[in-house]
């Protein structure tokens, strides 16, 4: 299963759902891309100087780092790419690895959301930038306005969350994903989900669009 979606959609609550409901290991790029360079392999300190440059980490590499974590005892019952893919390339590199286990793509769950929406969820985050701890203005607020809970220091808003970023980043996702979501439209798998509401509510019908999707099954 994919989960499509541009910053603030909440794939990645979304995805922890579906996780819960059907027994799949969520396999997210971001995550991914953190564990490799907290392991400091080879291929982890290859992640992290793309990172340290801020640049995107190229395709070959993103694969990489997916193939290895679909390979985990832990994924045989199926995966929830959460951030993967992003590119054609990368469509490509995940229907072959998912051949090579005699395994094809059965769901492709595309969660549109708004820029007004987005800026609200994106735009009320406040992180900690000695512990990482993460907070919203109105969803998650600190005991402590400005201070965080576990440490106490004084909360920060990125950069990446400020409005004018915040669309910025929507319209870019939106640029880079364009084919990638043609080719998901005209092999049939694509499903839009509306993003919008309560995530309670966007679980639901993201469940009622997998399960009547054409007769393909979770597994």
């Amino acid at each position: 299963m994919v989960l499509l979606g541009p910053p603030g959609a909440g794939k990645g609550t979304q995805a922890k759902r579906l996780q819960a409901r059907y027994g799949l290991c969520h396999i997210s790029t971001g995550d991914l891309f953190r564990a490799a360079v907290n392991d400091d392999t080879a291929l982890g300190r290859e992640v992290k100087r793309y990172l340290a440059a801020g640049a995107l980490v190229p395709d070959d590499v993103t694969s990489a780092v997916v193939a290895r974590r679909l390979a985990a005892a832990d994924c045989r019952a199926g995966a929830i790419f959460d951030g993967y893919p992003r590119t054609l390339r990368q469509a490509d590199d995940l229907d072959r690895m998912l051949a090579e286990r005699d395994r094809h793509l059965d769901h492709v769950i595309y969660f549109d959301v708004s820029e007004e929406t987005a800026v609200e969820r994106l735009g009320g985050r406040r992180s900690c930038p000695r512990c990482g701890a993460l907070y919203h203005v109105v969803n998650m607020p600190p005991r402590v306005e400005g201070r965080c809970d576990r440490c106490g220091s004084e909360l920060v808003q990125r950069d990446d969350d400020r409005p004018d970023t915040i669309r910025r980043r929507m319209e870019v996702y939106r640029e880079e994903t364009r084919a990638l979501v043609e080719r998901y439209v005209g092999n049939g798998l694509l499903r839009r989900v509306d993003a919008n509401p309560e995530p309670d509510v966007v679980t639901q019908a993201a469940i009622a669009a997998i399960e009547a999707s054409g007769g393909r099954s979770v597994r």
